[in-house]
């Protein structure tokens, strides 16, 4: 048996996590990435209170230079931030230290009037939009592919399900048009929290930025020029500096117990996963053996048949699906946050986010590839449409048929053509003809030939190509519309 010391140190490679390993949403959401991103927050910061006066040129430029994630030890900070209950706490003193090596005077500079809090939201913010850049691209991807199946199928039929069974037909255009609607909904969304939605944190010690103005006070700022307009309050200033340095939206408010930009990219995150969960439900279905009327593009293997091609990509979606909704619900449940800074709900929010980041880009990524390498076949619905021998349109011989005898009886007649179809397992014009004799209808309300034409399910698609034409005509929205 393995000792634990024989495995030595423990690694997350992804192991148990094929949604998202290999993903590049996956590079930019691991240890070393984040640990980039809180030394970006730091380099901002410095960065804009050098802008401001109220640090030295090169202090910032010490900060820059000492902030490389190649400098530090991950998993010695991750150790030490059990202590404090973050791992700002020993970044700033190895940062600190490592500014002191080129420039002891800088040193001072680093992290100067911030608390860990409003660099770990800063870098959590630059990890998701480092996160949703390749996720909307692949949901781009996506909608390009699914537009193109929509638009090549747009009057195959198929059968409409609910419930599990037959119900009327449709086309798989109008299902592929519908499958793309949920994604451009997605896109909306994460492109709308992308672009404004993911905003700098900056309010000190309990969200006053009372020590910048402290610092402020005490620094050698150059004056104004002579006629410029008043420079206004140092704690907004700054607040809009930093938030320009490291790339982010202006926050209005520190939001250190206000956490709508992470309920936001949560729910945002959450709607993706399962208007994808919706795409790989419908495949999963599709693809089985006994109905087979969709193939993904290359399958995965088994471990014990080697006959099989799974459907690996709609299976991974499927995960990432189910789990979302628990990460998401951490997240909101954080909004109830106690105080001007919070005790748990704050430190709950960290890995949640991320995995919630990482399952997203994985499921985007994935269903890239699904819509791009999906397999129709439309003989394989055409042979389902024709399995009830007429039934699945029993509802367009009703409506022929209730102007002719009235709608009540109508359906009474069919009701009852249905059932000895089923139970003779004869065509439904056959069991209608049989029926309306032994009811007392009369003969040759409907000629065989319109019957026959009545239940030919390919007729019977109502508006599902104009419905398809029309979900082809919307374009995703740009990044000001999103944001507007």
């Amino acid at each position: 048996m393995t000792s634990s010391d024989e495995l030595g140190h423990p690694e997350d490679a992804g192991l148990l996590s094929p949604v998202r390993v290999g993903t590049t949403v996956e590079v930019v959401t691991g240890d070393r990435a984040l640990l980039q991103a809180l030394l970006d927050a730091e380099s901002a910061l410095t960065r804009a209170q050098a802008g401001l006066g109220l640090a030295p040129r090169s202090a910032a430029e010490a900060v820059d230079r000492a902030a490389h994630v190649e400098q530090f030890d991950v998993r010695g900070l991750a150790l030490r931030a059990r202590a404090g209950g973050n791992p700002v706490i020993p970044l700033v003193g190895d940062l600190t230290a490592a500014v002191a090596r080129t420039d002891p005077e800088a040193a001072a500079y680093v992290h100067r009037g911030a608390t860990s809090q409003d660099i770990v939201d800063t870098a959590l913010m630059l990890v998701a939009a480092r996160s949703l850049a390749p996720i909307l691209a692949d949901l781009d991807r996506t909608a390009t592919a699914l537009a193109r199946l929509a638009a090549e199928h747009r009057d195959t039929p198929m059968p409409g399900r609910t419930l599990t069974q037959h119900a009327v037909p449709t086309t798989f255009g109008l299902k592929a048009a519908g499958w793309r609607s949920l994604v451009l909904d997605s896109h909306d969304r994460l492109a709308a929290v992308a672009n404004g939605g993911l905003p700098a944190q900056l309010g000190g010690a309990a969200g006053t930025l009372a020590a910048f103005a402290e610092y402020a006070a005490t620094a050698a700022a150059p004056e104004p020029p002579a006629g410029a307009a008043a420079p206004g309050d140092i704690g907004l200033r700054l607040a809009a500096a930093y938030a320009r340095e490291a790339g982010l939206a202006e926050p209005g408010l520190p939001w250190h117990t206000l956490r709508t930009p992470v309920a936001d990219l949560a729910a945002a995150l959450a709607f993706t996963t399962g208007a994808l969960g919706k795409i790989a439900a419908d495949v999963l279905v599709l693809s089985r053996t006994e109905i087979g009327e969709v193939a993904e593009g290359s399958g995965g293997g088994s471990s014990a048949m080697p006959h099989k091609s799974n459907p690996v990509r709609a299976t991974l979606i499927a995960s990432a699906a189910r789990q979302m909704p628990a990460l998401a619900s951490v997240l909101l449940g954080s909004l109830a946050a106690e105080d001007e800074r919070p005790a748990g709900s704050w430190h709950a929010e960290w890995q949640p986010l991320r995995e919630a980041l990482r399952l997203a880009g994985g499921a985007a990524e994935a269903a890239a590839g699904l819509a791009e390498g999906l397999r129709v076949f439309p003989h394989r619905m055409r042979e389902h449409l024709d399995m009830t021998r007429g039934l699945i349109v029993s509802e367009r011989i009703t409506a022929a048929l209730g102007p002719v005898i009235g709608r009540d009886r109508a359906k009474q007649l069919l009701t009852a053509a249905s059932r000895l179809a089923t139970s003779e397992c004869i065509a439904l014009d056959m069991a209608l003809e049989e029926t309306a004799q032994e009811q007392g209808v009369p003969a040759g309300l409907l000629s065989k030939e319109r019957l026959r034409e009545l239940a030919d399910p390919a007729q019977y698609t109502g508006s599902a190509a104009a419905l398809t034409d029309r979900a082809l005509r919307r374009t995703p929205r740009t990044s000001s519309e999103a944001s507007s």
